[in-house]
């Protein structure tokens, strides 16, 4: 009697730990891809971010050949 007992408590637990330790890897594997989802998306702002430097750089030239002109005319004015 005490043999069936001890077993059906050794089957529950060991049943129980085997669903645990499942849903821990699923939920594991469930973060991990946020964290991977999420790091894309920081790497896709540093691309977006970069993309726009030259952007900026040729505009900052523009306006500076502009002030230039400006600057020639008022001085000799």
């Amino acid at each position: 009697m005490k043999t069936k007992i001890d077993f059906k408590l050794f089957l529950i637990t060991t049943l129980t730990l085997l669903v645990f330790s499942n849903c821990g890897y699923n939920t594991i594997q469930e973060e991990d891809e946020a964290i991977n989802a999420s790091w894309a998306e920081i790497l896709n702002q540093y691309q977006r971010r970069s993309d726009l430097i030259p952007n900026l750089v040729n505009t900052v030239k523009g306006y500076a050949t502009q002030e230039e002109k400006v600057l020639i005319a008022v001085t000799k004015a």
